[in-house]
């Protein structure tokens, strides 16, 4: 029992793992953070154009 206590406390491989499941989790959140306020750019950009577009008195 020993034996296997010592070498689960020397094994990194899982805590290798989980450090790059945080970080592709983190790259995640800022993506879809950046692509929210992206959509919100376009959406008005292209309000602005529908409206120039749009003839007035209609």
């Amino acid at each position: 029992m020993r034996k296997f206590t010592t070498r689960f406390l020397r094994d990194n491989k899982g805590v290798t793992a989980i450090e790059y499941a945080l970080v592709a989790g983190l790259i995640a959140v800022v993506l879809v953070t950046s692509l929210k306020n992206v959509e919100t750019a376009l959406q008005g950009v292209f309000t602005s154009i529908v409206t120039a577009l749009t003839p007035t008195g209609t």
